[in-house]
Order: C-alpha cells, then sequence, then structure tokens
C-alpha cells in the first residue's frame, strides 16, 4: 500500500490566517481524482488555509382478417348454385365469418399484471426539502485556481502532499509552490509549445484526457490544476491495460463524445501502456485517435516572464468532465461547470464543519461516495460511532446529502448495520419522483429517485443533449400531471425517501433496480440473500453479480457467481438449489439463471469490483464461459400464451369450404401442364418400356454416348454408349440365368458403388423379368452402422439374389462384416465383374405395362424403411414428364451430382438418359469430397446448361470453396452457361443454402436464377422440378405464429416474425396437387397450411410390403376427399405446404399457381396445442451461438429437447445453454426442457443431407450420445 499526503486548498469560517488542517485520505485503485473535497472554501474567510490529505492508495390478441389472395372473380370459378348462396350471404342479414371458421392465428403474450396483494402508499404527496442555506461572505476568490494562486505564492513551503510506502515511510513530498509552478508550466506547455503560434494543438475550451494511475497522485494533482490554468478541460479516465479491457469500448465513445484527441500522462505510465511490434502506443478498442503527451517536469517549458495564467470569474463554463458508467454499460460525461465547483466547495465545508488541525480520511477515489467510505474506514480503525457519516452522491448532482457527525449513535448504528442510509440534505432543494415515466412527485411512504436542484451540480452529459434532458431539466409533476414549478431538477440515481426530520433515506442506485412482472428488487439484495447461503465453500463473497436480461417481454434475474477452486460440483449445485428457495422465498421472485464462472475470471473494474455490464454482455453473447449453471425458465416464465384449444368439429367441411370462399380464398389446388403424347423421332408409344427403349436406341443410335463417369480429378473412367450398356446388361441378364436359378418377378438387390456399373445391372434385371432393388453400399471404414441397414433391404425386400462388384462381395463375407451380421445367410451373391460372353436366348418383355419395374427403398427422417412399387407405366410416363419439363433431347448433356440409390436422384442417375436419349456427365459425391472443385469444374468445362445435385453438394461447396472464388476464376472455371441447377430434395427447399451459394459463386458467372428446387416423396418420387419454360421460383413471406396454427399469412420481408419459403419449383405435367386437412380429409383453401395430397399417372403403385398391408396402403395411396371430389383417388405425400396464385405467368399462359412445401407431417412437433416445424426451431438456434456447427429438436414426454453440436472449446459447452433457451423462448414462446451440448458429426444425417431426429432421440433416450453437457432446466 502507498500512503500519500494529498494538500486541500481550504478557506476557514472562523478566521482570516493561514492555519494547518490535516486530511487523511486512504485512495482507490483509480486513475481520475475528483478534486472537490481536496478544495474547501470557507464561507466566513477571505484566506486560505493548509490543508494537508494524507493518501492511502491501494497498488491498483387481436384476430387478423386472412389476405385475400390476388386471381380470378369468384364468379369465374365456382359453379351458379355457390354464386346464388354467396349473393344471399352478402346480404345484410348473413351470419358473421366466425360461424364459418374460427380463425385463431394470433398468439396472445400475456402481460405481467403487478400483484394485487401489494401494499399501496397511502401518505401525502412529498414537499420538496430544503437544505440549510450557505452562509453569505464576501471576498471569496472568483475560482478555485485563484485560491491554488494565493496558496502557492503565501505558503510556497508548506508541505502538499505526501506519498507514503506500505510501512508508512514517506515516498515524496510535494509543497504548495511545487504544486502551483508545475500546474503553471504544464498550463504554458500546452497552450504555447505544443504546437506552432498560429496553429496550436490545444485551445481554451478542448477537452483533454487525464491518464494516471492511482499510485501516482502527485502527477494527477498537477495536471488537473494545470489544465484548469490552460482552461482546457480535463476528462479523467482509467489506464487502460489492454486493448480488450472491460468497458475500453464505452471509455472510447466517452472519449469521442467528448471531442478528445490529446491525453496527458506520465512517462512511467506511458511506458507501461500496451504497445504494438512497432513501439507505438496500441489503438485502443473503440478510441479516437489520441496523441500523448508527458507531463513530467523535464518535459515542460518554463513559462515566459511576461505570461500569466487567465483565471476568470468562476462561471458556467465547464470546468471539467467526470466519467460516468449507465446501467448498460454506456459511458458518459458529466460536465461539471466552474460555478458549481465552487459552490460544491462551499456547502462541502458548510456541511461538515470544517475546522483547523483537521484530518480527513477517505478510501475512495474522490470522485465517488467519498464520504460513506471515509465514515467505514474511520470505524475500522477504532473510532468512535458517533464519527460515522454516511455520505449520498453522485456523478450527475455531486454530493447529494451528508449526514453531520452529531447525530445520535442509534441512527449510526442504522446506517452501517442496515442497506438504508441516513442522510442530511446539503445546500439544495430535494424531492422524490417516480423512477420510470413522468416525474411525478412520490407520496411520503413511497420510495422514489431523489432529484436535486443544486447549483453545485453537474450541468449536462457533454455532446449528449437528448440525455442531458431527461436528467439535467427534470420538472417535477403533481399526481394530476402538472409541473410543480418552473425549477429544474436533476436526477440523482439515487433511490430512497424522506424520513422523519427531513432526513434522506437513501435505499439503493437506479444503476441496481431490477423490475420483474412489475415489482422492483434492488440488486444488492440479491447478493445479501445470496451470501446469506454459506457461501464460504463455494463461491467468493465480493464476486457476485447480478442483473437482469430481457427474455420474452419481461426482465429475468440472472445471477454469476465466483467458484471456488476446491468447491464440487455437488456442492455447487447445492448451493446454487439453495440460493434459488431463498430468493423465491424471501423477495417472491423467480431466478431465471444461476451461473458459476471459474475463480478470477469475470471481467473488474478499475476499483478491483465486478464490472456489471460487461459480465452480462459476455453473459448474451455467450463469452462468460460458466463452469456449472442452473436455468428456471419454467419457473420464472409467466406470461406464455395459453395453450391453443384446438375446437370440436361442428363445423362441416362444406361450411368451411363456404366461408374459405366468402372470405375470398380460392381453393388450393395446383396442376402440371397436360401430358401429351410424345413423338421419338416417328416412333410413337403409348407405352414405352426403358427396357425396350435402350434396345431401341442400340440399334437406331449405337455409337451415340448416354453415360460419361468421371472421377476425383475430372476425367472419364468410364463412358457407355448406346450399344456397351445395351451388350453389358445382356451380359448380366445371361449372368443371372445361368447362376441366379431365379424366376421371373424375383427380387435382386443391386449393391454397386455410383456409376455405370449399377446401370448396366438395373437394364440386365429388366431384360431377365427381374425387379432391381437398389442399395447403397456399405461404408467398408463403417461396417458396423452400415451393412445393419443393408440387411435390413435384403430382408425385407426378400431379395433372391444381389448384384454387385469383386471387392464388395469380399466384404459381404468378410470378418469385419460378420461382426454385425449373419453373413451365412446372404442370398446368392452374384460378381458381375467377370461376365459371360454369351447372349442370353431371349429379352423379358412385360405382357402389361401395369408390371412392377423395380422397388425404391428408403429410410426417412423420422427412421422408417419403406419401399415403394414403381410400375413400368408410372416409370415411362415419369421419364415423359422430366422430358418434356427440362427440354430434354439427344443432343443436350446434363451433369448429375448425386445419390443414384433412391427417389429422383435414382431416376436422373439410371432412367432419364435412356428413355430421352441426352448424355449424362456422372459425378459420384464422393469423389467431390476428394475433389471439391469437380463439380463446378465439369460444368465450366463441359459447358453444362442443366445440372442435378443434393443439399449435400450444394453445401460442401458452400463451406469448402468459400475462399476460393477467386482461385476458380483464374483457373478459368466459367459458370454464365448453367441455365439450370436444380438441388433434388424431399424437404423444404433450404433457401438460406440456396442463396448463399448463388451468391458465393455469383463472380463466376453462375446466374442468380439458375438455382432451384425439386420436390418428391414416397408416394410420387417427382412431383415438381424446376423446368426451362416455366417462370422463376417464387419466395413469399409467411407470418410464422400463423403457421403454427396451420393459417398462412403473407407479410412483407422483413417483418417481425416472418419466415421465408421459396417455391418447391414447378409442378410436373400430368400432376395435380391439393390441400387438404389432414385429420377431416376436406379440401382447404390458399390461406391454409394442409397435407399435400397428388394425383399423377407416374406416383408409386404402393408399398411393399411382406404380408400386405392394405390398409396403410389404401390410406397413403388410394385415398379420397370427404367432400368436392369423392371419386378421385389421391395419393398423401405425408407433407405439409399451401398453394398460392402468383402473378406471373406459366408456360400455357396463365397465372402460376405455386406449391410452397413447408415441412413433414410425421415430424411436426404438437407442443401447447400448436404446430411446430423443427427447422424453424432449429434455425434459430443454430443462430444464436457462433459455436452452435449444427442442432436437432425433437420431444420427450412433452419436453422440448434441443441437441447442439458445438464447434468451440469445451469451455463454451455451457454459454450455449442460456442462449439456446433464450432464442426458442423469444421466437417460438416455447420452453425449452433439456439442452444437450455434443461433440461435431454426433446428430445423424442421411446421405440426402436430412436429419435423422428419431435416430437421434433414441440415442438420447438410450444415453448413447456421450454428450459434452447436459442440462435440464428447472
Amino acid at each position: 500500500m502507498i500512503m500519500c499526503v494529498i494538500p486541500c486548498l481550504y478557506l476557514c469560517p472562523a478566521s482570516t490566517s493561514v492555519l494547518p488542517m490535516s486530511c487523511l485520505y486512504l485512495c482507490p485503485a483509480s486513475t481520475s481524482v475528483l478534486p472537490l473535497p481536496l478544495s474547501c472554501l470557507c464561507p466566513a474567510s477571505t484566506s486560505v488555509l493548509p490543508m494537508s490529505c494524507l493518501y492511502l492508495c491501494p497498488a491498483s390478441t387481436s384476430v387478423l382478417p386472412l389476405p385475400t389472395c390476388p386471381g380470378v372473380p369468384v364468379n369465374s370459378r365456382v359453379s351458379t348454385k355457390i354464386q346464388q348462396l354467396l349473393n344471399t350471404l352478402k346480404r345484410p342479414k348473413r351470419p358473421p365469418l366466425s360461424d364459418f371458421f374460427l380463425d385463431d392465428s394470433e398468439e396472445i403474450v400475456e402481460v405481467p399484471q403487478p400483484d394485487p396483494n401489494t401494499p399501496r402508499p397511502e401518505g401525502r404527496q412529498i414537499i420538496p426539502v430544503k437544505g440549510e442555506p450557505l452562509g453569505v461572505v464576501s471576498n471569496w476568490p472568483p475560482a478555485l485556481q485563484a485560491a491554488l494562486a494565493r496558496w502557492g505564492a503565501t505558503q510556497a513551503k508548506s508541505p502538499a502532499l505526501t506519498t507514503l510506502d506500505v510501512t508508512g515511510k514517506p515516498l515524496y513530498t510535494l509543497t504548495y509552490g511545487k504544486l502551483w509552478s508545475r500546474s503553471l508550466k504544464l498550463a504554458y506547455t500546452l497552450l504555447n509549445k505544443l504546437g506552432t503560434k498560429n496553429e496550436p494543438v490545444l485551445r481554451p475550451g478542448d477537452r483533454v484526457a487525464l491518464v494516471y494511475p492511482n499510485t501516482d497522485p502527485a502527477m494527477f494533482w498537477v495536471a488537473f490544476y494545470g489544465c484548469l490554468l490552460a482552461e482546457v478541460i480535463p476528462v479523467p479516465i482509467e489506464v487502460p491495460l489492454s486493448r480488450q479491457d472491460a468497458g475500453s469500448l464505452q471509455i472510447g465513445f466517452l472519449l469521442g463524445s467528448c471531442g478528445v484527441g490529446l491525453a496527458l500522462t506520465s512517462e512511467i505510465c506511458l511506458k507501461g501502456l500496451p504497445k504494438t511490434p512497432q513501439g507505438q502506443i496500441m489503438q485502443f478498442k473503440g478510441w479516437p485517435r489520441m496523441k500523448w503527451v508527458v507531463t513530467d517536469t523535464k518535459y515542460l517549458t518554463k513559462p515566459s516572464k511576461d505570461w500569466q495564467p487567465h483565471i476568470p470569474t468562476a462561471n458556467t463554463d465547464t470546468a471539467y468532465i467526470e466519467y460516468k458508467a449507465s446501467k448498460e454499460g454506456t459511458v458518459m460525461g458529466v460536465a461539471v461547470s466552474k460555478i458549481a465547483l465552487l459552490t460544491h466547495c462551499q456547502a462541502l465545508t458548510q456541511a461538515c464543519n470544517y475546522c483547523e488541525g483537521e484530518t480527513l480520511v477517505n478510501v475512495l477515489d474522490c470522485k465517488k461516495d467519498m464520504g460513506l467510505w471515509h465514515g467505514v474506514l474511520t470505524s475500522s480503525h477504532g473510532l468512535k460511532p458517533e464519527v460515522i457519516c454516511p455520505c449520498a452522491s453522485s456523478p450527475e448532482a455531486l454530493t447529494v446529502a451528508i449526514r453531520s457527525w452529531f447525530l445520535m449513535c442509534s441512527m449510526c448504528a442504522l446506517c452501517v448495520f442496515s442497506p438504508n442510509v441516513i442522510v442530511s440534505c446539503v445546500s439544495a432543494l430535494m424531492c422524490i419522483v417516480k423512477p420510470d415515466g413522468p416525474p411525478q412527485l412520490c407520496k411520503t411512504d413511497e420510495i422514489g429517485e431523489i432529484v436535486l436542484n443544486s447549483r453545485a451540480g453537474g450541468t449536462m452529459y457533454y455532446g449528449l443533449p437528448g440525455v442531458t434532458k431527461n436528467t439535467f431539466e427534470v420538472i417535477p409533476v403533481n399526481q394530476a400531471g402538472a409541473p410543480i414549478g418552473d425549477i429544474p431538477f436533476t436526477r440523482t440515481g439515487l433511490l430512497g425517501f424522506v424520513g422523519p426530520g427531513s432526513l434522506v433515506f437513501v435505499v439503493g442506485k437506479n444503476e441496481g433496480l431490477l423490475t420483474v412482472s412489475g415489482r422492483r428488487h434492488n440488486a444488492d439484495d440479491l447478493v445479501a440473500t445470496a451470501l446469506a447461503v454459506e457461501p464460504v465453500k463455494t463461491v467468493y463473497r465480493g464476486r457476485i453479480a447480478v442483473f437482469s436480461v430481457t427474455v420474452f417481454y419481461d426482465e429475468r434475474i440472472v445471477i454469476v457467481a465466483e467458484q471456488r477452486p476446491d468447491a464440487s460440483e455437488e456442492d455447487s449445485f447445492q448451493w446454487m438449489s439453495r440460493v434459488l428457495q431463498a430468493i423465491d422465498s424471501i423477495h417472491q421472485v423467480g431466478l431465471y439463471c444461476l451461473a458459476l464462472v471459474p475463480a478470477n475470471t469475470l471481467p473488474k473494474t478499475p476499483l478491483g469490483g465486478i464490472h456489471i455490464s460487461e459480465t452480462k454482455q459476455n453473459f448474451l453473447e455467450g463469452n462468460l464461459h460458466p463452469c456449472n449453471i442452473l436455468l428456471c425458465p419454467h419457473t420464472c416464465v409467466t406470461n406464455l400464451p395459453k395453450p391453443r384449444q384446438k375446437q370440436p368439429g361442428i363445423v362441416g367441411p362444406a361450411s368451411i369450404m363456404v366461408g374459405n370462399l366468402v372470405a375470398g380464398n380460392r381453393m388450393a389446388q395446383a396442376a402440371g401442364r397436360e401430358l401429351g403424347m410424345v413423338e421419338e423421332e416417328g416412333l410413337v408409344r403409348k407405352h414405352l418400356f426403358l427396357s425396350e427403349a435402350l434396345q431401341w436406341r442400340a440399334q437406331s443410335d449405337p455409337d451415340h454416348v448416354l453415360y460419361v463417369l468421371l472421377n476425383a480429378k475430372g476425367a472419364a473412367v468410364c463412358t457407355a454408349t448406346c450399344v456397351q450398356l445395351h451388350k453389358r446388361a445382356e451380359k448380366i441378364t445371361s449372368a443371372l440365368m445361368e447362376r441366379g436359378g431365379l424366376n421371373t418377378g424375383d427380387n435382386v438387390v443391386l449393391l454397386y458403388p455410383p456409376g455405370i456399373d449399377l446401370i448396366a445391372a438395373f437394364y440386365g434385371c429388366l431384360y431377365a423379368g427381374l425387379i432391381p432393388v437398389t442399395v447403397r453400399p456399405p461404408h467398408p471404414q463403417n461396417l458396423a452402422a452400415t451393412l445393419p441397414t443393408v440387411r435390413m433391404i435384403i430382408d425385407v425386400s426378400k431379395a433372391a439374389c444381389i448384384l454387385t462388384t469383386q471387392p464388395l462381395m469380399r466384404i459381404l463375407r468378410s470378418r469385419e462384416a460378420a461382426a454385425s451380421v449373419n453373413v451365412k445367410t446372404w442370398p446368392t451373391i452374384i460378381d458381375t465383374d467377370d461376365l459371360p460372353r454369351r447372349r442370353p436366348p431371349q429379352l423379358y418383355k412385360p405382357p402389361t405395362a401395369e408390371m412392377l419395374a423395380y422397388l425404391d427403398f428408403s429410410v426417412s427422417t423420422t427412421g422408417m424403411l419403406t419401399g415403394v412399387k414403381m410400375s413400368h407405366a408410372a416409370v415411362s410416363t415419369l421419364c415423359r414428364s422430366i422430358k418434356l419439363q427440362c427440354e430434354l433431347y439427344s443432343s443436350r448433356q446434363i451433369a448429375i451430382c448425386l445419390d443414384p440409390y433412391c427417389g429422383l436422384g435414382f431416376v436422373q442417375w439410371c432412367l432419364s438418359s435412356v428413355y430421352s436419349g441426352h448424355q449424362s456427365i456422372l459425378i459420384p459425391p464422393m469423389e467431390l469430397e476428394l475433389s471439391l472443385p469437380l463439380w463446378l469444374s465439369t460444368l465450366s468445362q463441359y459447358k453444362i446448361r442443366d445440372t442435378f445435385c443434393s443439399y449435400s453438394v450444394m453445401e460442401l461447396c458452400t463451406k469448402g470453396l468459400g475462399t476460393q472464388t477467386d482461385t476458380l476464376k483464374a483457373r478459368g472455371v466459367n459458370l454464365s452457361c448453367v441455365r439450370s441447377c436444380v438441388v433434388i430434395a424431399e424437404e423444404r427447399p433450404r433457401l438460406a443454402l440456396t442463396q448463399s451459394f448463388s451468391k458465393l459463386f455469383k463472380d463466376l458467372g453462375l446466374s442468380p436464377r439458375a438455382v432451384s428446387t425439386a420436390f418428391g416423396s414416397r408416394v410420387n418420387l417427382a412431383i415438381c422440378l424446376q423446368g426451362t419454360a416455366g417462370p422463376d421460383p417464387s419466395t413469399v413471406y409467411v407470418d410464422i405464429k400463423s403457421l403454427r396454427h396451420d393459417r398462412v399469412r403473407l407479410v412483407e420481408r422483413g417483418a417481425p416474425q416472418s419466415l421465408p419459403l421459396m417455391e418447391s419449383g414447378t409442378i410436373l405435367p400430368g400432376v395435380r396437387v391439393i390441400i387438404v386437412n389432414p385429420e377431416t380429409r376436406g379440401p382447404l383453401g390458399d390461406s391454409h397450411l394442409g397435407e399435400i395430397w397428388v394425383q399423377s399417372p407416374h406416383s408409386s403403385s404402393g408399398y411393399y410390403t411382406i404380408y400386405g398391408e392394405e390398409s396403410l396402403q389404401a390410406d397413403h395411396f388410394n385415398t379420397r376427399l370427404s367432400f368436392g371430389e369423392p371419386h378421385t383417388l389421391w395419393a398423401r405425400t405425408g407433407y405439409l405446404g399451401f398453394v398460392k396464385r402468383t402473378e406471373l405467368l406459366g408456360s400455357t399462359g396463365d397465372r402460376h399457381d405455386a406449391l410452397f412445401v413447408v415441412g413433414q407431417l410425421d415430424e411436426t412437433l404438437e407442443l401447447r396445442g400448436l404446430r411446430y416445424h423443427p427447422i424453424d426451431i432449429e434455425t434459430s438456434v443454430s443462430r444464436a451461438h457462433r459455436s452452435i456447427a449444427e442442432s436437432a429438436v425433437f420431444t420427450w414426454t412433452n419436453l422440448l429437447v434441443v441437441v447442439a453440436e458445438l464447434a468451440g472449446s469445451e469451455q463454451e459447452a455451457l454459454d450455449l445453454v442460456p442462449l439456446v433457451t433464450n432464442v426458442v423462448l423469444e421466437e417460438h414462446h416455447l420452453i425449452v426442457g433439456v439442452v444437450v451440448v455434443v461433440d461435431p458429426g454426433v446428430i445423424p444425417i442421411n446421405s440426402r443431407g436430412e436429419k435423422q431426429r428419431m435416430h437421434l432421440r433414441d440415442s438420447f433416450l438410450a444415453d448413447q450420445l456421450d454428450p459434452i453437457y447436459v442440462a435440464y432446466n428447472m
């Protein structure tokens, strides 16, 4: 500890002589020292008294109408009878629309209501309290600088400041003469030596930062008074220790708002500032560019004899600026005028009754709460309790009140041992007003904010006139709202009330006020309660931060404490649980979050306390890194919307339809163009079998190349002309006939890597009259996870034979495979690497087109393995529809980067080229992992116009090539040739990904209109596919709250709670879709979200089941509407969506009906009576923190479980818990029950890039996730 004796300029009330007065100060580690208590002017004196100060310095609900879609008038699309009914309903006596349908699309958030049992104030309106008047004296020095000049001349050798070390030995002494002369030198240097005579760096009125450590009070004194003499405005700030100092950005805001460009400091302090590698002082975060000036004596210039400082009479000009941090952490500068400085000194002198020979002791820096700390410190030195004098102060009002030491001891004891502080007003007019809203006077028994009218206070927030008016120019009003006068008051930021005898009781600060559900709580009281719960073993006393965060329309209380290193996790959770109970029972408020962080990690203030606003900022940004955390949203969030009560089905479907028509809503249905007969070079066939198509192409155009297979280097490793493919298929047919012992119609599993072998095997099966089943081969490095799925498909499909390659055959029979499945029960395995050369005697031709062509097996995102049957007629019609939509001809080239095992990916890889004759360039996705630019380079090299990919491929390119666009451009990659890039998927279009992809590769010439999506399902593999002739895909913005009620309300882009949705591609020729209520099976209007039903000649024939579940098959594939078109058979896709008529024109010239897919019906979450789509919650979660790589949600016993993959360090794991809980509560009105933080790659994703949420749920319930952290929110 360094002890220093500091001077006070003091005018004694009862004397005109210079008397010594000793003032003992205990100074904190602060860099800005407020000189007010050091310069005390005595009202009854005209002389200046030496006052020696000893400093001990430590080492530092409304229902909205549904949107009416623009479109064709109602009477042109309904029958005459319906029109008559509508005309009847238009009469004045028509029943209200609610009779036809109930719109509950708005969620009403309950507004927190004040507790009706809260006691109400009953006293009379408060009367402003007057402090004792200042004594009237003559012959005052005109300004504080004049007092310093007089003292420096008359008592030049008297000690002003003595600095002591920790043992009490003097280090150095500064006399009043030296103080005056050095201040004079500094003033002269600042005004005359920093620039040229014509262009000085500083002019009177400029602001200057003072950057001095607390261990050097003498240098600060010289700098402060030197600035006053030079008439520049000092702005004391803390010494910056690093670029990342707590509050550094806010200090920069202060310097910027005050226009500070020059900083004064000492040589030692300058050497200790952080430097750049070049030796220059670092540019601190948020600071303006600063010029640094050293004020040590050897760098100062002695003023010329004819130069004298200008010392004007104290006026309203700013003397100095003191910084003040608000509750939110914003730092503002409080300007104190010269007259306020002088008046404050008078008020302190009179209120404290200073007289000669006294020693004052203070532990604070002199700008805050000086009297209170002074009293506390002296009490610890064994002084009588009656000398303890609480003092109330604030940066805006300086000293608000101070109690003289002659008050009774009982009051002194009260102020020391209770949170309340009793004080006596000082030379001012004071009243109490409500802290929120208009400054209405409080009642006598009501706590409010203290406002003060005094000449001895701050005048404004420098450079911030708007905020100044609300703080320094407040006119209190009475109960009727009328002003009580025209005198402006200043808000002090202190909370209290006026007690008996006009004594003011201060109970807290506005900064520590927490308002939860209309009730106010004091942060200090909550800290006291937390410390009362035996914290000795768990947390450090004095290292607790309490603040509130706004979550879901109310303030939520958060407590953060530093945990002791030796505290166990069990001790910590026990302590946290007891704190929760104590605060709930004592304060009747629930804690939202209680977090424990490692010792010494919370951001500190310059005085060593906790920087509350910086801690809050770290909490909200996920930079707190707690080691233990407990969230209690279930108990403290009480304003959730009421759960939706589903209405009983009292209104029939027909009435709902009529109600839709009354509201002006179209029935939600759409259709692709007509699917006419296709003429193929004179060949007209109603049912063109693909096996015949390949034979015909092998005869008519044998050398036409149908397929080109590329490797990772972009080289063509295999090509197949029409005749080559045909001949290889024939050889496979021979092998099947010779080795398999198969019968017509048997199922054959095709187990091949993506390539031309797979295609040849498929047509070989068709030639042999067998039913191919394509299966993804097991991963050699992960047989335990992938081989059981292969086995399951083989067993379910009742495959009689497996066609595969030699390497895969060895894997199937290996020891590693035997560890996962029974390898002895494989069906016949035929290796197609070694085929017979004989041709088959004949090729099979199906008797009818309704015969089964192949089976399509796929694992859905809900974990269900489903196989659908595709007939020859459906295959031919599907290929014909794609040919029409994409304008595919023999001269065309398309590039395919897809997995070829199911759905539309298989159709494009194996079927479409044989039907349409175009050339397909095949890029296996696994090759892309070895060479990321492969796909894009191929598009550029072959000048591809149409390409098909998956979301996995697009995401791989977006993440992996994001920084390589310049390199690709330099290598000549040009994507301007791409007209259509279609993403094949069975999900909602990933708009963010497609937009990122378009923007990222725009510099390579990719048109933003090129990227689109396709949509298919199990019942119909291709419903939508963006073609060449149709309009561009539409994007709409829907209200996400309405969507939870199965309603579609369009909003403007950027509207709150808006969700962008992209059209899922143009509906294919021959396809009809209708939106149906999945429960009533009645058609819906286009303002409703419902299940997408499809009717098409290329729909699947049904599920392939062993024993034939006819009920399930009839329900999904051959179902009827409950009304409307009762005889039409539809297939249920299992996906929710809606149809909107757009302003765009289709290929037929009619307005285009766009289909928007929202999500899978089986995956939706039914919570609080509402329908939630997992992807929406996951999008919010992934946005919550920078380290969340991926997320997935599911429900478990009515609890919402969020699994988040952590891409950062494990110390960030617990940061995710409150952020995930916050964002889901804010955006989706749901309370997260469990947050599971896992390593990257834990969330299972299938080959199509879709999350397997049900697999994840099963792993969670079986405790197989091996999480980093699991938080159960209470």
